[in-house]
């Protein structure tokens, strides 16, 4: 797989933001998981708070990108 391809979304290339986001919701989302096999509450939180505020940075990126389509 090229480098560059998975730095593709929807056939363009991601903005910082999105890829970011992306990385940032799927470290969130492993936090979670981790917590909940561990029986630790706190990692469990943090995971998912971390987890939505990569999705609403990926959720900016993705509306950066629509308005540049549209202009």
């Amino acid at each position: 797989m090229a480098i560059g391809s998975w730095l593709t979304y929807q056939g363009t290339v991601m903005n910082k933001d999105q890829v970011k986001g992306r990385i940032e919701e799927a470290e969130g989302k492993a936090k979670e998981v981790a917590g909940k096999i561990l029986d630790d509450g706190e990692l469990e939180i943090k995971g998912n708070v971390q987890k939505n505020v990569g999705k609403v940075r990926a959720g900016m990126g993705d509306l950066k990108e629509d308005i540049k389509k549209h202009r």
